[in-house]
């Protein structure tokens, strides 16, 4: 079976986030580098880890994490699906089982918020890792007066890190904002479909998600 290492060192992989994120950079928007990959494919491992998933599960998560941008390169508008009919070409050449790569492939397909939802726990893992993903240095914008919502919030963010509560089986991500770049009601507005779509993917995996800002709690 082909390895997460194996994907991360993939140059048609590679190829295909890094010209995504060329494309993403012309059109203003956040990082969506091989960085961002990742973090993704990291943050999605560990959380089923912690769940005590098999291990063949942690590894098809990382996987789609790694993989789950690269219909940037195609284009920004439905980049999940794109994305996701890349991944079942380049998937289908390698040692994978048909139904590891249509978990990877459904789960690509599903992350975004405008179309998609948790069907599984890898598409789950998924979601949760990716939609956690703020930090100030994601904001490719070089000029602050020319920041949109997106850049402000991934600019403010201080601190950001997903704690998952095994006993509780509570999945928590802990946020602390610059409110004078922008305020805890500021993110919660822009970023309310992801959060939504974040608490659907825990309940997936039999959890519940808070989000606790400036150390209040708003979900």
């Amino acid at each position: 079976m082909i390895s997460y290492k194996d994907v991360k060192k993939n140059e048609e992989i590679n190829a295909l986030i890094e010209k995504g994120n060329d494309v993403l950079y012309e059109l203003g928007y956040t990082e969506h580098s091989r960085k961002h990959a990742a973090r993704v494919a990291q943050r999605a491992g560990e959380i089923l880890e912690k769940l005590e998933f098999d291990e063949h599960e942690v590894e098809l998560a990382r996987i789609a994490g790694y993989m789950h941008d690269i219909g940037n390169c195609v284009n920004r508008n439905n980049h999940a699906h794109s994305g996701a009919i890349l991944a079942y070409q380049i998937l289908r050449e390698e040692d994978l089982s048909i139904d590891d790569v249509l978990t990877v492939v459904t789960a690509i397909g599903h992350h975004d918020e405008a179309t998609g939802t948790s069907v599984d726990a890898v598409s789950a893992a998924l979601i949760l890792a990716d939609k956690t993903d703020v930090r100030r240095n994601r904001v490719q914008n070089r000029n602050p007066a020319n920041f949109d919502i997106h850049d402000r919030v991934n600019y403010a963010a201080l601190k950001a890190a997903l704690e998952l509560k095994e006993e509780k089986k509570v999945i928590q991500m802990n946020l602390e904002l610059d409110d004078s770049i922008c305020t805890v009601m500021d993110y919660f507005e822009i970023f309310l479909e992801r959060m939504l779509m974040c608490r659907r993917a825990a309940e997936v995996l039999g959890c519940r998600f808070k989000l606790v800002a400036n150390g209040n709690k708003l979900c």
